[in-house]
């Protein structure tokens, strides 16, 4: 994951304010994947830090959008703008605490370019 807390404000500030709710919920997040995991496990703790643990005041489904699509595309894979939209607010509305169920779908809904 190449994403950084900086650009990861950079993305809820296209929708927001960038203000933080909770922002040890994402320090936490992003201090964890600098272990050697997957990708796919490292943007399965962002998404979550910023749906379930509501980083940001205002603007987490679209941030958490914009995180998945962009770090697929960053890793040379693609994901059907549609289907991500359905898998986050599936995450919402389930309140999806599980890294491995969050990490299972984004890998059964991307393919490598």
């Amino acid at each position: 994951m190449n994403l950084t807390k900086k650009d990861i404000i950079g993305i809820n500030q296209k929708f927001a304010s960038g203000e933080f709710q909770n922002e040890s919920n994402l320090d936490f997040a992003l201090q964890y994947i600098k272990q050697s995991i997957p990708w796919t496990k490292q943007l399965a703790y962002i998404i979550r830090s910023v749906l379930v643990g509501h980083s940001f005041a205002d603007g987490n489904k679209r941030t958490a959008f914009m995180v998945l699509t962009t770090t697929v595309d960053m890793n040379s894979c693609i994901i059907d703008d549609k289907q991500a939209i359905n898998m986050v607010k599936n995450w919402v509305l389930k309140n999806e605490e599980s890294i491995t169920n969050i990490q299972r779908r984004i890998e059964d809904a991307i393919t490598k370019k």
